[in-house]
């Protein structure tokens, strides 16, 4: 059996430390927790970033790049995988809904991308959904993914293409037949998140079913589906994603201490299951980075 790739998304933009005071914030935190995530056994860590002084989520070149200063300054090898999710977000204004209200954050794609083109890690989400999700509609129209594409493409970066439903899987292939997306291409498929897919043995099947064979896949549920669809994803076959971002919680009613200890627990887990997590040059090897 070959290895499965764990990835660790550390902090994201929906949790705050209201549901768990150890949510990493800060650049340094971010930072560190993503070493700590790599030392326990994740292959890969996917980064967003926050103000440090609200802990909102944040688009700023600034704390991108601390995070990835620290992390390549340290004696950790990880694969760094930055969100290009931000930036995505209309939502509308209940007296006027052709008009924005101020918490959109719909930009164009070189602005979602800018920060992966300076700063290159070795791979970044691209995120193909169109849907309701978390109070507004995340809008990602096929010709700013085509544009978002390109560039990430330029600058030598893999991206993990975030799915949340059938159309998204629809459109890949699209953009995979029209050459915008390249194979070998890596999904993720992203279940439990309302209006998209269930996370539930059955739809992760189905939905694992019709990608495009010339793939590598892993799959990640939200909030208390988190380890069991994280098994579900191993017994199919798949790479799993676990962190923060996804569950504070590191069993029921017992918040986690931080990233790494929901990282030991998978890493316990898959070797339960009969597996064993790859390692940082093997990860690589599979996902057959451009580096």
């Amino acid at each position: 059996m070959r290895p499965t790739i764990l990835s660790c998304a550390v902090t994201g933009t929906f949790p705050t430390r209201a549901h768990n005071e150890n949510l990493p914030v800060t650049p340094e935190e971010i930072a560190g927790a993503s070493i700590d995530a790599a030392r326990a056994g994740a292959a890969i860590c996917h980064i967003h970033v926050r103000d440090p002084q609200t802990g909102r989520p944040s688009m700023a070149l600034e704390y991108y790049r601390e995070v990835m200063r620290r992390i390549r300054e340290s004696d950790v090898d990880l694969i760094v995988n930055l969100t290009t999710g931000p930036g995505g977000r209309y939502v509308p204004d209940p007296e006027d809904p052709a008009k924005a209200a101020p918490a959109t954050t719909l930009t164009n794609a070189r602005i979602r991308t800018e920060h992966v083109v300076e700063l290159k890690p070795e791979m970044c989400t691209l995120d193909l959904n169109t849907m309701w999700f978390g109070g507004g509609a995340v809008i990602n129209h096929p010709d700013s993914v085509r544009e978002m594409a390109g560039r990430i493409y330029a600058a030598g970066v893999k991206p993990e293409l975030e799915v949340f439903d059938t159309g998204d899987i629809k459109l890949a292939k699209a953009l995979i037949a029209d050459g915008t997306l390249r194979l070998p291409a890596l999904f993720q498929l992203v279940m439990g998140v309302d209006y998209g897919m269930p996370a539930t043995p059955q739809a992760l099947a189905f939905f694992q079913s019709i990608l495009p064979q010339e793939c590598e896949w892993a799959a990640f549920g939200a909030s208390r589906m988190a380890y069991p669809m994280l098994a579900q994803a191993f017994l199919l076959g798949g790479h799993c994603r676990i962190g923060m971002e996804d569950t504070v919680y590191l069993s029921r009613g017992v918040k986690t201490p931080d990233n790494a200890a929901l990282v030991e627990k998978s890493v316990k887990l898959i070797d339960l299951l009969g597996g064993r997590v790859a390692r940082v040059a093997e990860a690589r090897d599979i996902l057959k980075l451009p580096g």
